[in-house]
């Protein structure tokens, strides 16, 4: 029982450090293999702008269905036409999309690239209707980087009192320790900012001893 619900509560930290790690936040909606584009493709279609409307602030609305109409009315020229449309509104849906989640939109990204184990596993197990094989990725990962935090820490624990550069080393081992687990604590009572709006995300990791 108590390893099922560890196992179940690694589930938000590791998520959000995966969508953070690469140093572009919710960088899995941009590419062109997507969520947010699959369901642009979806909605052309089948001629229904409201199975991308979720993808975007209530605000935005309007210029997303702007920009399906348009695109709904040049891609029925030609092939070519057709192509540049579903670009065009693609990189207006994706934008706006980021835009909403305070992330800078720097352009869509090629299908196939490498996400990581993460979220491949994340959105299979949406698929299959099956959490399991995703919470024992994301434990195995969780328990791994707390041992190795935790055995570096105690490397550097028996340092002489006058030896204040070994002192400094500890120190700074205990600090990457305990800011670790604490972002763990943080994400399982659901406080860490995952998704959330400008500004928020960084607050929550300003905390330093």
């Amino acid at each position: 029982m108590k390893k099922s619900r560890f196992a179940k509560l690694t589930v938000l930290f590791i998520v959000f450090a995966s969508v953070l790690s690469a140093g572009s936040a919710f960088a899995h909606c941009d590419g062109l293999d997507g969520p947010v584009v699959k369901a642009a493709r979806k909605a052309l279609e089948t001629s229904n702008v409201n199975l991308v409307l979720i993808w975007v602030k209530a605000d935005n609305e309007a210029e997303v269905k702007h920009a399906f109409e348009n695109t709904v009315a040049v891609r029925k020229l030609n092939d070519q036409a057709k192509d540049l449309a579903d670009m065009y509104f693609f990189e207006t849906l994706v934008r706006l999309h980021r835009a909403g989640e305070g992330a800078a939109y720097t352009g869509l990204k090629p299908a196939g690239r490498d996400l990581g184990p993460v979220i491949p596993a994340a959105d299979k197990a949406i698929d299959v209707n099956s959490v399991k094989p995703l919470e024992e990725l994301m434990t195995k990962a969780v328990q791994e980087g707390i041992n190795e935090r935790f055995k570096h820490v105690m490397e550097k624990k028996n340092f002489k009192s006058d030896d204040v550069k070994a002192g400094r080393e500890y120190v700074r081992a205990y600090v990457e320790f305990v800011h670790y687990v604490e972002q763990i604590h943080l994400d399982a009572e659901g406080k860490a900012a995952l998704h959330a709006e400008p500004g928020e995300a960084a607050a929550h990791t300003e905390h330093s001893d």
